[in-house]
C-alpha cells in the first residue's frame, strides 16, 4: 500500500516563494512518474508538474518558469519549489504517484498567496 504525506504549505505574499515536500512510503518504482496537482475552490483539479525516472519532467504553462519539481528516489521524496507565487497559485496541492492504472494521492497541503 502506498502512502504519500504532504507537507510545506502555508500562507505567503504575493512574489513570495514556498517549498513543498511529499514523502511516500510503501513500494515506489522509481520508474514511476510522480507529480503535483491542485485544487482550487470551485475548480477542477489540474495538474502541475510530473518527474518521471532520468528527471524527466513537465509542468503546466501557467507555473512553467516560476516553479521546479524535483526527486529524491533514495528517499522516496518528491518536491516542488515554488518561486514568484501569485493570488491565483491559491489552491489545495496533493501529490501523486501513478504505476500501472492506479494513482495515490496525498491529503493535500494548503497553499495560499495573498496580494
Amino acid at each position: 500500500q502506498v502512502q504519500l504525506v504532504e507537507s510545506g504549505g502555508g500562507l505567503v505574499q504575493a512574489g513570495g516563494s514556498l517549498r513543498l515536500s511529499c514523502a511516500a512510503s510503501g513500494t515506489i518504482f522509481r520508474f514511476a512518474p510522480m507529480g503535483w496537482y491542485r485544487q482550487a475552490p470551485g475548480k477542477q483539479r489540474e495538474l502541475v508538474a510530473t518527474i518521471r525516472s532520468g528527471d524527466s519532467t513537465n509542468y503546466s504553462d501557467s507555473v512553467k518558469g516560476r516553479f521546479t519539481i524535483s526527486r529524491d528516489n533514495g528517499k522516496n521524496m518528491v518536491f516542488l519549489q515554488m518561486n514568484s507565487l501569485k493570488p491565483e497559485d491559491t489552491a489545495v496541492y496533493y501529490c501523486n504517484y501513478h504505476f500501472a492504472t492506479l494513482d495515490y494521492w496525498g491529503q493535500g497541503t494548503q497553499v495560499t498567496v495573498s496580494s
